[in-house]
């Protein structure tokens, strides 16, 4: 699908506000409200925009450190990706996750209370995962940036 100035600018608005009401979005693409309706369910339609999210203060809900891990796994088959990955997903605290190459098999991004969140993460969540050989953990000071998709 190729996309335009104005569907770039829908997107753009859209990644800051995903609430915007129609006639808001027409208003700031410079288009009425049937032309803006139509563009963004062909954006959808087309794959462009996935869906739309709340984004959650990690902070007011009692989770506000980030832990970045890197983890390797003890074998590099089918099964145990699959396994690890499926186990992954299910854990609640895990905000992404990403298969790599490299030295490390995934690296895994985690929000928690403090250290005593992190070490009941690793204990009774993540060392308890299939497959998992080694693991390391990095805590994150401060985000410095924050984007959920690119806007062309």
């Amino acid at each position: 699908m190729e996309i335009d100035e104005i569907d770039r600018r829908i997107l753009r608005e859209l990644r800051q506000d995903g609430r915007l009401s129609n006639t808001k979005l027409a208003e700031k693409v410079g288009l009425s409200t049937t032309p803006c309706w139509n563009r963004v369910r062909a954006l959808e339609d087309g794959g462009m925009i996935e869906g739309y999210t709340a984004l959650l203060s990690q902070t007011a809900l009692g989770y506000p450190d980030t832990v970045i891990i890197e983890v390797t796994l003890d074998r590099h088959d089918d099964d145990i990706f699959d396994k690890f990955g499926q186990a992954l997903a299910e854990l609640p605290e895990v905000m992404e996750a990403y298969l790599l190459t490299g030295e490390y098999d995934y690296l895994i991004k985690v929000a928690v209370a403090g250290t005593a969140g992190y070490e009941e993460f690793l204990r009774r969540k993540l060392y308890k995962l299939p497959g998992l050989r080694h693991s390391r953990s990095t805590f994150v000071l401060r985000c410095l940036k924050r984007t959920y998709s690119v806007a062309p």
